[in-house]
């Protein structure tokens, strides 16, 4: 079997299932189908590829619970047609590939080797993000209120007279928000924030709207 890993195969057809882990075992990769993305819940794949049938919103929901369980594995998504809008919505969603069936030999070894790659050049990233998502969710509106300002590049006077408060509060509030980030210091806390894509909304203040602009680090 292919040393590289495994190929992790969800489609909720059976005959259609059976037929493509026949195809994948008969290029020499092990394959593990399952019918539900469910399935994986208690014991989610560490290596190899995930190759999943495109329908639902099947590749969003892999494409949010890989880096939450802090793994990021290359998604390809397969399909009886290649629809342009369907193609790129399941890129922005997360798929690194897609492939119309059926497969053949020289294309799947390809595709599986392009997915790897181009995996390898943002996998690092998308659990950079989803870590910082993770810590900031821990944080109260109040502290994701100072965590705005912080990012503004507004001092702790500053920040209390926008959301009327004492300067002493935001002190604790900064002081808070560090110990439940699990950062030492400022430019570390901004840093998780702009990974985080925190923004405006989410903070449900406007006090900064001609400041401050949050939004992914490229």
């Amino acid at each position: 079997m292919d040393r590289r890993g495994r190929i992790t195969l969800i489609d909720g057809d059976p005959r259609r299932r059976a037929k493509i882990s026949r195809f994948f075992l008969g290029i020499q990769f092990h394959t593990e189908p399952f019918e539900h993305e469910s399935e994986l819940e208690d014991h989610w794949p560490t290596d190899g590829h995930i190759v999943v049938h495109d329908s639902g919103e099947r590749v969003a929901h892999l494409a949010a619970r890989l880096p939450a369980m802090g793994i990021w594995l290359p998604i390809i998504a397969y399909s009886e047609s290649l629809r342009p809008d369907r193609i790129v919505d399941a890129i922005l969603e997360g798929a690194v590939d897609y492939w119309m069936l059926p497969f053949d030999e020289t294309s799947a070894r390809a595709g599986l080797e392009r997915a790897r790659e181009r995996t390898a050049s943002f996998g690092s990233t998308r659990l950079r993000e989803a870590d910082a998502r993770s810590r900031v969710k821990c944080l109260s509106a109040r502290e994701l209120q100072v965590l705005a300002g912080m990012v503004s590049g507004l001092q702790n006077r500053s920040i209390a007279e926008k959301l009327g408060i004492s300067p002493r509060t935001v002190e604790i509030h900064r002081a808070h928000l560090l110990c439940k980030l699990k950062v030492k210091c400022t430019i570390d806390a901004i840093r998780i924030a702009l990974y985080s894509s925190l923004s405006l909304e989410e903070v449900g203040n406007d006090a900064y709207s001609e400041r401050i602009s949050i939004g992914s680090l490229a």
